[in-house]
């Protein structure tokens, strides 16, 4: 039944500082941006160039995540990236402090985290 993800959504804290990040730190492409008056609030759509997409939004006074990175829900979203090594070197080019890289004990595949403005743990693994 089902085919593959459509997407990921994420609440954000400062939608100005996150846009940022996910398009021009991670490079993501704008589909729509979106300003709801009735909520005060937006919802941007970003592309993934697979076709997946993010949906950031934001809203007033959304409760902050409990803990990182085992509260109940979404424990971390994760992106397959070429280079493992060139993406840790661009991300710490960025200003950014990603986790050293690792190796998964089943896959044998290298990844390593690191986080957005919010603190979302956010994965980037080899492809």
């Amino acid at each position: 039944m089902l085919l593959k993800i459509h997407h990921a959504a994420i609440i954000c804290s400062n939608y100005e500082c996150s846009k940022r990040f996910y398009v021009e730190t991670l490079g993501l492409r704008v589909v729509a941006e979106h300003y709801r008056a009735e909520r005060q609030s937006y919802k941007l759509d970003l592309a993934l160039p697979d076709g997946g997409q993010i949906e950031l939004f934001s809203f007033a006074n959304a409760p902050a995540r409990p803990s990182y990175p085992e509260a109940r829900g979404l424990r971390h979203l994760a992106f397959v990236v070429s280079d493992i090594e060139k993406s840790r070197q661009d991300l710490l080019a960025k200003g950014l402090l990603p986790e050293p890289i690792r190796v998964d004990e089943y896959t044998k595949k290298r990844f390593f985290f690191f986080s957005d403005p919010d603190g979302l743990p956010l994965e980037l693994y080899e492809q």
